[in-house]
């Protein structure tokens, strides 16, 4: 198998993830008369088995030595479960409740507030260019703020808590297949407890509600982890410089969903705020879409 075969191969499967997440508020928009609360539930109760069923077929029975992690990694990685559950509860109320361009401010800015991270608790160098970028986004931000008369805390909720969860598991030497098996499992007994709570009170929507909603809430576990199948295959082929601009495309196909197919209000603030961040996000691509052309030009060369 060539170079060239690898990287297309690369492409494609990141192409799949990045395609896949941009169009899952579609999928859960389907799922809105059902709370967020169960739908969360619900997500964590059938990742389980996907994953466990994905990383037995990958490794075998190394799978059970894998799961063993030192104290340390795994009180991380409850961290991390809380983050990401907080970040799957808040997406899944916003395009529930017609919020869906939120979501996707939020996860545009997720990158910038990454990079500011990075200087202030990892201590990384921060270029002028990027100072630069994220006084641009902030300013979008609050004149988006001021427009609504309101913080667009939806958008800040996403983008802190995605921030967040890549901080804490960048820490960790967990892959990230492994690392969501224990952060569901980890959330497992909450999820339970709910579910079995919800029956009790008598108001569940899985099995008493359409058949339809009984699979796509089964399904939301597929739909959580095929994904991110994708991007770890298109991580191995392909170099992060470029595997980091693909992280443009979900934000942009959901605010393509949010206005074009869901109709939502596209105000003077939003279009203020997205033009900030889209033109802070152009500033700190410059460096690595440079380094990788000079990458692509290299390997033309070889």
């Amino acid at each position: 198998m060539t170079d060239h075969t690898l990287d297309r191969n690369g492409v494609i499967a990141a192409l799949a993830a990045f395609v896949f997440w941009g169009l899952a508020p579609i999928y859960f928009h389907a799922l809105h008369s059902v709370s967020a609360w169960e739908v969360l539930a619900h997500r964590v109760l059938w990742s389980v088995p996907v994953l466990l069923l994905f990383l037995a077929i990958r490794d075998g029975r190394k799978i059970w030595s894998k799961l063993h992690l030192p104290l340390k990694s795994v009180a991380w990685l409850f961290v991390s479960a809380l983050l990401i559950a907080i970040n799957w509860l808040v997406f899944v109320w916003a395009v529930a409740n017609e919020h869906i361009l939120d979501t996707s401010l939020g996860y545009f800015s997720s990158p910038l507030l990454s990079v500011l991270m990075g200087f202030l608790i990892l201590k990384e160098s921060l270029q002028p260019i990027k100072v630069i970028a994220i006084v641009i986004a902030a300013a979008g931000t609050v004149y988006l703020a001021w427009y609504l008369g309101r913080p667009p805390w939806i958008a800040i909720s996403l983008a802190l808590s995605f921030s967040l969860y890549g901080l804490v598991r960048k820490r960790l030497t967990v892959g990230p297949m492994l690392g969501l098996l224990w952060e569901t499992l980890l959330m497992l007994l909450p999820a339970l407890v709910f579910v079995s709570w919800q029956n009790l009170k008598g108001n569940p929507q899985f099995l008493h509600a359409t058949h339809g909603i009984d699979f796509l809430l089964i399904g939301s576990g597929l739909i959580t982890v095929l994904p991110l199948i994708w991007f770890n295959v298109a991580a191995q082929k392909l170099p992060l410089s470029i595997l980091g601009f693909f992280n443009y495309l979900a934000p942009s196909i959901s605010f393509l969903i949010a206005v074009f197919l869901f109709g939502e209000t596209f105000t003077q603030g939003h279009a203020v705020a997205f033009i900030c961040i889209w033109s802070a996000l152009v500033l700190v691509s410059i460096e690595p879409f440079r380094r990788a052309k000079r990458r692509l030009s290299g390997g033309n060369a070889g």
